[in-house]
């Protein structure tokens, strides 16, 4: 079996294009003895090594031949690449073949080198394609957009299935270095916490995988991604057509599903705008918290909104808030929640609402669907030992 994502600590492209070009005519044993010497300066959790100023750490850390060679790595590139970071574009490089020294132990361009250096389309596939970043971008392809924590059992799978790499802590570190990679070539777009596949990715994916317009699957679950957006549209419209009452028991109903105690909604008056009181477990200790809610779909709050509902905290006795609104929040709105010195506010805008709804099935059901699908490595291993069987009785 050849194994792929062969490569841990993956890098981004250009890192590795900078890292080629910087040890070219480098004897091999220095760019090894570099290595090892950045591996010793990696510090403890009681002495920290501050790596963000190569000029500085370089002169200060390294010594000869490596403090040389690490400041060529450094300022070669554009963008320039940290040396510390170095050691997985080596990885990918070795694994690769890009690179390989000469009979004077001197790292020369391979021919699949300068074709990587060529950005040519064909080796950028057959990289993609074995260091797994087709099968997320065909994950990201038959859906709107995704977490990296919605990905991740996917990807599990798979390298359960094709690597050697698949413990679930390898999972979700290769998992995320690969996605910085694909955002990087602007073949998906990260917004916030979500990564969708863009025009470019689809295009690469379909030119690099043709088959999978035809895939009965994709069919499947292209179709049910789109019911299931049409779903939380739905909600989304039910949530806007709701009193200002039945959204209080909403939001309330969906504290107590995720564990927060004695939620009580205020009386209308007198409350200073706090609409939910409940306690919620901390670690070993139980905290008051005030919600407040906004069922204003097209409005932007600002900070006056977070100001009252902080100032209302001693007159419920409580240590924390959280606003909740079915639109969005103006840009300072994020520095003002957590304004150091002064209560925290969680602030919970109409898509995040929208998420721990569904998460939590309040409002909204989840069903499952069972999908059959054969599978032809045992059919076709039975038709192998059948043979083996008639030739030994032969």
């Amino acid at each position: 079996m050849t194994y792929k994502v062969r490569t841990p600590l993956f890098p981004l492209y250009h890192d590795v294009r900078s890292l080629m070009g910087a040890i070219s005519g480098v004897e091999k044993k220095r760019v090894i003895q570099l290595n090892n010497a950045i591996k010793e300066q990696v510090g403890s959790p009681q002495r920290t090594v501050d790596w963000g100023d190569p000029d500085s750490w370089i002169v200060d850390r390294l010594t000869g031949d490596s403090a040389g060679l690490a400041l060529r790595i450094w300022h070669f590139g554009d963008p320039p690449l940290n040396p510390r970071h170095m050691y997985g574009a080596y990885l990918f490089i070795n694994n690769y073949g890009l690179l390989k020294p000469d009979l004077d132990g001197k790292y020369q361009i391979t021919a699949k080198g300068q074709a990587y250096l060529a950005k040519r389309p064909e080796l950028l596939r057959e990289l993609d394609g074995t260091e797994g970043l087709l099968y997320i971008l065909e994950l990201l392809s038959v859906k709107e957009k995704a977490k990296t924590s919605e990905l991740l059992t996917d990807w599990h799978i798979y390298l359960q299935q094709v690597s050697k790499n698949n413990t679930k802590s390898t999972a979700k570190d290769a998992l995320r270095r690969r996605l910085l990679n694909l955002v990087e070539r602007q073949l998906v777009e990260r917004v916030g916490n979500y990564y969708h596949i863009v025009k470019q990715g689809r295009d690469w994916l379909s030119k690099s995988l043709p088959t999978l317009q035809d895939d009965p699957t994709r069919e499947v679950i292209t179709a049910l991604n789109a019911y299931n957006e049409k779903q939380k549209e739905a909600l989304h419209q039910a949530l806007c057509q709701m009193t200002p009452l039945q959204f209080e028991r909403l939001i309330a109903e969906l504290l107590e599903v995720m564990g927060y105690q004695d939620v009580e909604l205020t009386k209308p008056s007198g409350d200073l705008g706090v609409d939910v009181v409940a306690n919620v477990q901390v670690g070993i200790t139980t905290v008051r918290e005030v919600v407040q809610v906004k069922r204003m779909t097209y409005t932007t709050l600002t900070r006056p909104f977070i100001d009252q509902l902080r100032g209302a905290l001693p007159y419920h006795k409580a240590i924390r808030g959280t606003l909740i609104t079915l639109g969005r929040f103006a840009k300072n709105c994020a520095e003002a929640a957590l304004f150091p010195g002064a209560s925290p506010i969680t602030l919970i805008d109409g898509e995040r609402l929208l998420e721990l709804l569904i998460a939590h099935e309040v409002g909204i059901r989840k069903r499952s669907i069972e999908m059959l699908e054969v599978d032809f490595a045992l059919v076709e291993e039975s038709e192998e030992n059948r043979a083996q069987l008639y030739e030994l009785v032969d």
